[in-house]
C-alpha cells in the first residue's frame, strides 16, 4: 500500500508558500501609493478573512483549512492584479526569502502567472 502522507505534506507546504507569498504581495500593494482606496479595502477584507478566528472551514482541518484561505486571498489578489507591479513583486520575494530559506521559484511563478 502506498503511503499518501508525504504527498499530502508536500502539497500543504507548497500551498503554504504560495499563501505567504500572496499575502506579502497584498501587503506591499497596500503600502504602494499607486493602489487606490477601493483596492486597499479589498486587501483589508481578504487579510481580515485570513486572520479571522472563525471562517467557513476551520484552519485546524488539515489541508482543507488552508484551501479556503488561499482561495479568498487569491480572489483578492486577482481583483487587484493591475496594482501588483515589479516593485511589489521584488519586495514580496525578498521578504519571503528572509522568512523561508530558498522558496521554490516555481511556486512563486505559479502565483505570478495568475496575475
Amino acid at each position: 500500500m502506498i503511503n499518501p502522507i508525504p504527498y499530502i505534506i508536500k502539497n500543504i507546504k507548497n500551498a503554504s508558500v504560495q499563501l505567504v507569498y500572496s499575502v506579502l504581495l497584498m501587503v506591499y500593494a497596500y503600502q504602494s501609493a499607486q493602489t487606490p482606496p477601493w483596492a486597499k479595502r479589498i486587501i483589508l477584507g481578504a487579510l481580515a478573512y485570513l486572520l479571522a478566528p472563525i471562517d467557513s472551514i476551520p484552519d485546524l482541518t488539515p489541508f482543507l483549512g488552508l484551501t479556503d484561505d488561499l482561495g479568498v486571498i487569491s480572489f483578492g489578489l486577482v481583483t487587484i492584479a493591475c496594482y501588483i507591479n515589479d516593485d511589489v513583486r521584488s519586495k514580496a520575494r525578498l521578504k519571503l526569502s528572509s522568512i523561508l530559506k530558498e522558496p521554490d521559484p516555481k511556486l512563486l511563478d505559479a502565483v505570478d502567472s495568475k496575475l
